[in-house]
């Protein structure tokens, strides 16, 4: 049995592989068994420390990519310590086949490391998130979403510098440097994209507006749904989904709908020269107690200029509440339709009718 273990199958013994074998057989197998006590002792310390741990979310978003990490770590330091067969030994252009496996060997270590560390900003984004929605508002919980988007983008070009670093062995003052010579193209290209970055600090510090809101922008109106790192998403009243980069969103003028105090509408009569004064008088009156409405708070209602045609013109301007657009429009069609209801009591003819908000 020892001399079949002692043989030696592409330089290392039969007992070399089954060690290396078992060795990562059992990092699978008793990966929760490891993974999780672990765990219990992070969120353990971390309470102990007075910082409330969500144990559903801390294992949902961290459980996985940690026993990944663990099993790739674990798999890469049991191969490394097998000699690396001769016979798959092939040398080109400064390099051999073994480095090249070494290489990436080492690159899916980090890979997985930073991938654990971006889980972990998810985690940290989630519960402040949490406790942000229940002590503040949607403006907090999206500058938490945004910065979490960008320290993930931070940790990413970290990982990606890693990689180079520690296992390609290459000098990252070596790639600056390289980079230098086409530097000038870069920060061309890349200058709109730094503009878009600065926008989105802007926005989130100076607070024009918020996840939630109702914009009109040039010729766009609709609602935010998320401010990111280049551009600020808008779902339009067509349903549609637009991305407006936030430099344009800074530079722009934008009209935020839900900051208005009441919601203005505007109706122009148009009535024929042939009505008479007491019909005009009984219109305005009916117009008046029409405009009594609960929703009403303002209204401002006169006998404008005559027009052009030879008519007059009946000025009626009322304002809500913000209230809804749905429960808006309702107000306005139980005005309208109370409007046409005393005209037609009272027989007056309108020329044409101008409406608006």
């Amino acid at each position: 049995m020892n001399n079949f273990l002692d043989s030696i199958f592409l330089d290392n013994s039969i007992q070399d592989y089954l060690v290396v074998g078992l060795v990562i057989l059992g990092i699978y197998i008793l990966k929760k068994f490891f993974s999780k006590p672990l765990v219990a002792a992070i969120i353990l310390f971390l309470k102990l420390a007075g910082r409330q741990i969500d144990k559903k979310a801390f294992n949902d978003l961290i459980l996985k990519p940690l026993e990944q990490f663990l099993i790739v770590f674990t798999a890469f330091i049991a191969l490394i310590s097998l000699k690396f067969p001769r016979v798959f030994m092939l040398s080109f252009y400064r390099t051999d086949t073994q480095t090249i496996l070494e290489r990436m060997g080492l690159s899916l270590v980090i890979i997985y490391f930073f991938r654990l560390l971006i889980r972990m900003i998810d985690y940290l984004a989630y519960v402040i998130s949490k406790k942000a929605g229940e002590e503040s508002g949607q403006e907090e919980n999206q500058l938490v979403i945004f910065f979490k988007d960008f320290l993930k983008a931070v940790v990413f070009i970290a990982g990606f510098f890693t990689v180079i670093k520690f296992a390609f062995r290459y000098q990252i003052s070596e790639l600056l440097t390289g980079l230098g010579i086409v530097g000038a193209a870069l920060a061309l290209s890349a200058r709109e994209s730094l503009e878009n970055l600065i926008a989105s600090f802007i926005i989130f510090f100076d607070k024009p507006f918020a996840v939630g809101d109702t914009l009109k922008i040039q010729n766009i109106t609709g609602t935010v749904e998320k401010i990111g790192l280049r551009s600020t998403r808008i779902r339009t009243n067509e349903k549609t989904y637009v991305s407006v980069p936030n430099k344009q969103m800074v530079d722009s003028i934008v009209d935020n709908l839900s900051l208005r105090t009441q919601r203005r509408a505007d109706l122009k009569l148009e009535l024929k020269s042939t009505t008479n004064a007491q019909s005009l008088q009984a219109l305005l009156d009916g117009i008046k107690k029409i405009l009594q409405h609960p929703k009403i708070e303002n209204r401002v209602l006169f006998l404008g200029d005559i027009v052009q045609q030879g008519g007059y013109l009946v000025h009626i301007e009322y304002y809500t509440a913000p209230i809804p657009a749905e429960e808006f429009n309702q107000v306005k069609q139980e005005v309208n339709l109370a409007i046409i209801q005393l005209m037609e009591n009272l027989d007056i003819e309108v020329i044409g009718a101008r409406q608006g908000e």
